[in-house]
């Protein structure tokens, strides 16, 4: 916020726009294009464009800024004060001097700032942190339910989730590999796409502790050879290791990796072994609703 007040002031009274501050802000603190361009955990946003438009929304609340149109600001008579003040930073404990940002708050006189990590977050980043932390809780538990499930269980469950994630074919066909001994470790076989174009063969490992190995995928690839295969994915509710995972490159048939972390998010994802169990809209204002034909 500081660095942002510092951009007004060097405006010299004139209007600034946004995008050209978050272009400023970026240069000042040295960010990669990467940093630039990093997405909040809900995608959609690029988290630093964000931080920068809340820093302007703090700092307006707080009359230390003031937007005279669209995009723009303009520092005020106060935000002059405090800068004279030369503060080492600007936070929310500086910005609840005044009465107009402790109520957009929503916290009477003398508010107690809240210590620890959240209190540094937009409240976008805040509700994404928590979310992120529910889901995380809740994918540990889903994979610990289907560890406990059984290998044929497991093998049904694979084909739901890839058919959710809008590979082609029905259950029916999907599962027509399904449990069938003596074919070469492969559990299920999906099409690519409705069509049919191409097939993609499965095997399914519902193992609680021990890990793949590269012993493990060799034979999986062997079987992908004898089936003229070129694509085939691995799902387990373990891990790989990492000889497994390096082993990739020396198949002939592509073959993708999902253990039990990735299969529980897919599962979230698409909505397999989950239920929604509440809703909750965030909203913002249509600009477009509020502009006036002249």
């Amino acid at each position: 916020m500081l660095p942002l007040l510092e951009i007004a002031a060097s405006a010299q009274g004139q209007d600034v726009k946004l995008s050209d501050a978050v272009d400023q802000l970026a240069s000042r603190f040295k960010l990669s294009e990467s940093e630039r361009t990093e997405l909040l955990p809900s995608g959609g946003t690029f988290k630093f464009s964000s931080r920068a438009s809340w820093a302007r929304t703090y700092l307006q609340k707080a009359g230390l800024l003031e937007a005279p149109k669209r995009g723009y600001f303009r520092l005020t008579q106060r935000g002059i004060r405090i800068l004279k003040q030369s503060p080492v930073k600007i936070d929310n404990k500086i910005l609840s001097q005044f009465p107009e940002f402790a109520a957009f708050q929503g916290k009477k006189k003398s508010p107690k700032v809240e210590s620890g990590d959240h209190s540094k977050e937009t409240p976008i980043e805040s509700i994404s942190s928590f979310y992120e932390q529910f889901r995380e809780a809740l994918a540990t538990e889903l994979l610990d339910r289907v560890k406990k499930c059984s290998p044929q269980f497991f093998e049904r469950l694979v084909i739901h989730v890839l058919l959710k994630m809008g590979y082609g074919g029905s259950f029916k066909d999907a599962g027509a590999a399904l449990g069938k001994t003596g074919d070469g470790g492969i559990d299920g076989v999906i099409r690519e796409d409705k069509l049919g174009l191409d097939n993609i063969y499965i095997q399914a490992k519902r193992w609680v502790d021990k890990p793949v190995g590269s012993p493990d995928l060799d034979q999986f690839s062997g079987a992908l050879s004898k089936k003229k295969a070129t694509k085939g994915i691995f799902i387990t509710t373990s891990t790989f290791t990492k000889d497994a995972q390096a082993s990739l490159k020396d198949y002939t048939s592509r073959i993708v990796l999902i253990d039990g972390s990735q299969l529980a998010k897919y599962m979230i994802d698409y909505g397999v072994g989950v239920s929604v169990m509440d809703v909750f809209e965030l909203k913002k204002i249509d600009s477009d609703f509020f502009e006036e034909d002249i």
